[in-house]
């Protein structure tokens, strides 16, 4: 059985208004979500699943889904803040969903096989999707083996200023033992840094970070619908915390349920952090066109 690509395309619609993370980077209007389309299922995946919100349904099947059509198996799921399970209650005040995990939850229903898991405004890399692919497929039918793709740090900056990332810490067989957010990452002078409290701390270039890329077995839904009940029996009445999929990793690792292999990649992550990112985004894809990693017009 092929792995599935599970895409996490909620917030498109708030973070972008309307569809405009679908802005055409490369030559023929690609997105970058269409770079993930393609290298998914070169790499192998079999099946394509996003969540999003009911609200830009009819936006979202006229402008992406209607492109992959005849090319995979595309199916959508939703997520809203009433999304909770039977039982559970929450701030009626709430409006905004509840983080990453929660709408990994959503694809429970569409869902029996290994599968990954992505932002839809990233851009990964070739690499990236077969070192992914690879792994879920080599744990078909187990549980509790998952994995991260771990960027290395000198790949994910942007030269516009700071970013967040989350820094992994492995033990000797390259398992994940811990996460740690830093929030302002650069390259200062060649070396590259986080500052925290104002002082600077430098970072190993090759240091994994992780870009939110995942690989799970099924029965993480089991594992993330009972950590969500017990997140909302301690922070439901809250109007902003968040149900984080690292979070629930780190949990799981903790109490021996799973463990996590970070996945190497030499792939460069491209995003748009900041405005002034996009004219070198563009410039990017056209040099991997130019390379042959990509045709010029994707579907």
């Amino acid at each position: 059985m092929k792995p599935t690509l599970f895409i996490l395309a909620a917030g498109m619609g708030s973070r972008y208004g309307g569809l405009k993370q679908m802005d055409g980077l490369g030559p023929n209007g690609e997105a970058i979500l269409d770079y993930s389309v393609y290298d998914a299922l070169r790499a192998g995946f079999g099946k394509i699943v996003f969540v999003i919100r009911k609200d830009f349904e009819d936006d979202f099947r006229r402008v992406v889904l209607s492109k992959y059509e005849g090319k995979v198996q595309c199916e959508i799921c939703f997520q809203s803040v009433d999304k909770v399970p039977a039982g559970c209650t929450y701030n009626p005040e709430r409006s905004k969903p509840w983080g990453t995990n929660h709408a990994v939850l959503m694809g429970r229903e569409l869902i029996h096989e290994p599968f990954a898991v992505i932002n839809a405004d990233d851009f990964y890399g070739k690499e990236s999707y077969q070192v992914l692919a690879d792994f879920l497929r080599s744990v078909e039918g187990k549980q509790g083996q998952y994995c991260m793709v771990g960027y290395r740090v000198c790949n994910t900056l942007s030269e516009n200023g700071a970013v967040s990332r989350g820094v992994c810490a492995t033990d000797e067989n390259g398992l994940l033992t811990d996460v740690v957010e830093r929030t302002k990452i650069e390259n200062k002078n060649g070396t590259i840094v986080f500052t925290e409290d104002g002082v600077d701390t430098p970072l190993e270039p090759h240091t994994p970070v992780s870009m939110n890329m995942w690989g799970f077995t099924p029965e993480y839904f089991e594992y993330s619908e009972a950590a969500f009940k017990a997140f909302l029996a301690e922070k439901g009445q809250e109007l902003k915390s968040e149900f984080y999929i690292p979070t629930l990793v780190n949990q799981l690792i903790t109490e021996g349920k799973a463990t996590c292999k970070v996945l190497d990649t030499p792939s460069k992550w491209f995003g748009v952090t900041y405005s002034e990112d996009r004219p070198q985004v563009v410039m990017k894809i056209n040099q991997l066109i130019k390379e042959g990693v990509y045709p010029a017009k994707l579907f």
